[in-house]
């Protein structure tokens, strides 16, 4: 992964996106080595107004802009040690926000922000802060509840990215953040996923939400389509 940026730094993104009445996401893109990497952050508002910032994009003045008249940035959620890249401009920008991340990441993600909560308490029903199992603390996840339906905001433990070609969308299929199906990606499992068994579970109870209309993932694209059957299918894969 690129180094984190230290200072406010703009790449490729679109437009901030309301999927919800109290949701918000936007997409950008990351240039590495061999591949341009498609990214989402997810923000999500509490019922008092504030904002939670889950896997941190910094965005153009108008989009900021746009944002900030939407809610108060409140919590900056670093959902695992890849996803550290643009919090510590978030945290110099907005110094009173909370920063979170799962215990088994915050050692690497203090070597750029500090780490105020591994399991915050967001004083909102609707809202729930998830370590995600199996996964050695090192992965984060919220599940948001609304009364059109349920949201399940996930990072790196399930790839989505389409219609990727060339040889930069053979590196993503290869390491299974790209292909024709949601996918646990092949180097997460590698490089974080422990126990296979936890994880599948989790992923089977997720399956059993009744409300869920969507997956937000922060590589690809949304989950909206049976989003309960993927998640029991994935679970399957976990063998």
């Amino acid at each position: 992964m690129p180094q984190p940026f230290k200072q406010w730094t703009v790449l490729p993104h679109g437009k901030l996106r309301q999927i919800e009445e109290n949701i918000l996401t936007v997409v950008g893109t990351l240039q590495m080595p061999l591949v341009e990497l498609q990214r989402r952050m997810t923000v999500i508002r509490l019922n008092d107004g504030r904002l939670v910032i889950f896997s941190a994009i910094a965005l153009d003045d108008d989009e900021m802009q746009a944002l900030e008249a939407w809610g108060r940035p409140t919590f900056l959620i670093v959902p695992n040690a890849h996803h550290r890249m643009d919090a510590r401009p978030w945290f110099d920008r907005y110094p009173s926000m909370m920063v979170v991340a799962p215990e088994g990441a915050r050692e690497t993600v203090e070597e750029v922000v500090p780490v105020h909560s591994v399991m915050p308490q967001f004083e909102d029903p609707n809202l729930e802060y998830i370590v995600v199992p199996g996964t050695r603390q090192r992965e984060a996840a919220l599940l948001h509840r609304s009364p059109r339906g349920a949201t399940l905001v996930l990072n790196d433990v399930v790839g989505n990215i389409r219609g990727e070609g060339g040889f930069g969308g053979w590196v993503l299929r290869l390491a299974g953040f790209a292909g024709d199906d949601a996918q646990v990606p092949r180097a997460v499992r590698a490089a974080m996923v422990h126990d296979k068994h936890a994880l599948r579970v989790q992923l089977q109870a997720w399956s059993h939400i009744d409300a869920l209309r969507r997956v937000l993932v922060s590589h690809g694209d949304p989950i909206e389509d049976k989003p309960r059957q993927t998640l029991r299918e994935l679970a399957a894969a976990l063998h």
